[in-house]
């Protein structure tokens, strides 16, 4: 049965009451005045199933969900908070929030203040279309399975500093949780996943941020086709095993597009990172990963490799233009092609006498010089020696000098050709 009332608050309860002498019905439609408290009065009243189509303007919060509805603002519904608590709490399953502006959220980083906040019981909750703005957290996943974040826009408080903002969409243990086609501005970090396995962040766009995506001790999920663009860090990546880092952007990042600590068994394919402040890629403690396809350019250090990193395997990548391609220092030679291909460096001069797309040389991109320099920094000074110029010399004659690190044995002749990756966000 459909049911479109449009009443004052008062006579909500009695149209509410003569509806329900008539038994159990089919889900029915609301429409919520913008009143003070219509809301809540039709939220005591509503049925598992049914839609509330909140009239055009503003709303007032905080809002307690505990039925399994659907708020629909069709974009031009307001709910504001009072400034303490979440703007939306969600306590029950499949609810959907869609087309609301959201604001008003309280500060309190104890109870992580946010637009909307999915409970632990509030499993496949949807959460689409919304415009979430000037909150502490923007959306909450707080123990909800199954949950849907998506086409999203979630914007920060720009009056606070950085590590008082929360953070856009901040997860735990939330198992199964798509974050989709969402844009992601002015807070902390954009996605903050802590404890939750099997997630998937896909085609979002983050910007003006500590990381775009920062992972804490989440197993097995999916981080494919994201667009960070001028954060401190892209993508962190820590205390995970088996993620799938695929087709991702990363653009004039201040510190690292890509970062993985204590990262292990993932799979990174496919990831542009160009214009970075210090570090393409920097992995630290990062073992049993796959490298493949991966673009990185323009950086001061392509590939930072450190503190043990083991039986990671690189092929196919493009080191392009960065000022030192990687950096290793290590007592172990370490080969960084697999199966007879290797990776295009940019700075390699090498020819292709069979033209099967190989160069005949191997490729080190660092020597025993480079080595003394990140150890003794003060080295520097003697860079243009006579001595040292006829040290790099000897080496480049004498392979044997060489001291362990990276080898590439099997040099691409041309960097790869792939399409670059598109978030399918409009930034």
């Amino acid at each position: 049965m459909h049911r479109v009332l449009s009443k004052p608050v008062g006579s909500i309860a009695l149209l509410c009451a003569a509806l329900l002498v008539c038994g159990p019905l089919a889900a029915k439609e609301w429409l919520v005045p913008a009143e003070q408290g219509a809301l809540q009065e039709i939220l005591k009243d509503a049925q598992a199933g049914d839609i509330l189509r909140l009239a055009p303007g503003d709303h007032s919060g905080p809002v307690e969900i505990e039925k399994a509805i659907t708020l629909d603002g069709d974009q031009k519904a307001r709910i504001i908070g009072n400034g303490t608590g979440s703007v939306i709490t969600v306590h029950v399953p499949d609810v959907q929030i869609l087309g609301l502006t959201l604001t008003g959220s309280g500060l309190s980083q104890e109870t992580l203040d946010a637009g909307v906040k999915l409970t632990k019981k509030a499993h496949g909750a949807v959460v689409r279309n919304n415009t979430i703005l000037d909150n502490l957290t923007g959306v909450d996943v707080h123990g909800a399975k199954n949950a849907i974040v998506s086409n999203n826009l979630i914007e920060g408080r720009r009056d606070l500093r950085m590590n008082e903002r929360g953070n856009g969409i901040y997860v735990w243990n939330a198992p199964d949780l798509l974050a989709e086609h969402n844009t992601i501005r002015f807070g902390r970090d954009g996605v903050f996943v802590n404890t939750s396995h099997r997630d998937t962040f896909r085609y979002n766009h983050f910007e003006g941020l500590r990381f775009a995506i920062h992972y804490m001790h989440g197993n097995s999920g999916t981080i494919e086709g994201n667009t960070s663009k001028g954060n401190d860090i892209g993508y962190a990546l820590m205390f995970s095993d088996r993620l799938t880092v695929r087709n991702n952007v990363s653009v004039g990042d201040r510190n690292h597009g890509l970062m993985l600590n204590y990262a292990n068994r993932a799979e990174i394919t496919g990831n542009q990172v160009s214009a970075g402040g210090e570090k393409c890629l920097f992995m630290y403690n990062a073992n049993k990963n796959t490298v493949t396809d991966n673009s990185f350019e323009g950086c001061p250090i392509g590939v930072h490799f450190t503190a043990g990193s083991a039986k990671n395997a690189f092929q196919g990548n493009a080191f392009i233009g960065n000022k030192t391609q990687v950096k290793y220092v290590g007592s172990r030679m370490l080969d960084w092609s697999t199966g007879g291909k290797g990776n295009y460096w940019s700075d390699h001069a090498a020819f292709d006498m069979n033209g099967d797309g190989l160069a005949d040389t191997a490729y080190r991109p660092n020597d025993l010089v480079d080595q003394v320099l990140w150890t003794q920094p003060s080295a520097k000074l003697l860079v243009g020696s006579p001595a040292v110029q006829l040290l790099r010399w000897t080496q480049s004659q004498f392979p044997a000098l060489l001291p362990g690190g990276i080898v590439d044995n099997a040099p691409l002749m041309h960097p790869p050709v792939r399409p670059m990756p598109n978030s399918g966000v409009q930034g």
